[in-house]
């Protein structure tokens, strides 16, 4: 397994909490030090805007110094999940974004994604300039890239509350409704353009639910976990 450390960016409306079990698994799987970047419920609230954003990402700019300075090593391994995945490829580029370089890619061995909306018919401004301005896979090989997705419902319009739930959300991320993903995102929206693939069965976009497998459960960080070190 690769030696760096961790640091987990969580997803939309999710706080550190959510991610305690991804970072225990982690941890039991020999990695020197996992954390979580410490982002708050008005944290996203802002991130509708890009002041937000740049709020998030310096707090991700001082979890990945605190990582490094932690166990020495010289670069972390940097796993987003949902929308905070689309948010750490910002984090990489080493233009200016609102008059501070964040310049991640040197400190960043390899970004694991999960579940993340990379490509949609229908994103915010945000997500949209990330993906013109460092479409797929931007800074590879320098920066190892791998893209997870789940496949757990098939999008129904006439089916269950729950594929017809998948439906309405694959539809207007991805264009077209009747196909797998984790229940909220595509399959084919979080694979990431030149990034290596991983599709993991059964897995869910969010685990609110007691018992539903998801990318933070234990189970699933050790199949992306070894995805990620094959």
């Amino acid at each position: 397994m690769p030696p760096e450390p961790v640091v987990i960016v969580p997803g939309f409306l999710l706080t550190p909490a959510r991610f305690e079990e991804a970072r225990t698994a982690l941890v039991s799987l020999g990695v020197a030090d996992a954390r979580v970047v410490p982002v708050t419920l008005p944290d996203w609230g802002a991130s509708v805007l890009a002041a937000g954003w740049a709020r998030i990402l310096d707090k991700i700019d001082r979890t990945v110094d605190r990582a490094l300075e932690a166990t020495g090593a010289e670069k972390v391994v940097l796993v987003g999940h949902s929308a905070g995945g689309v948010m750490a490829r910002l984090f990489l580029a080493p233009e200016p974004f609102r008059g501070r370089v964040y310049d991640g890619k040197r400190r960043v061995r390899g970004l694991i994604t999960l579940g993340s909306p990379h490509q949609a018919k229908r994103a915010s401004p945000m997500r949209t300039r990330v993906q013109k301005l460092y479409p797929g896979a931007a800074f590879a090989p320098e920066v190892e890239y791998l893209a997870v997705a789940g496949r757990a419902v098939r999008g129904d319009r006439r089916g269950s509350r729950r594929e017809r739930s998948a439906y309405r959300s694959y539809r207007m991320i991805g264009g077209d409704g009747a196909v797998w993903g984790d229940g909220t995102v595509p399959v084919e929206s979080a694979l990431l353009e030149g990034a290596r693939h991983l599709v993991l069965d059964g897995v869910h976009h969010y685990g609110f639910r007691r018992g539903r497998r998801w990318y933070g459960s234990a189970d699933a960080v050790v199949a992306w976990w070894k995805g990620w070190g094959t």
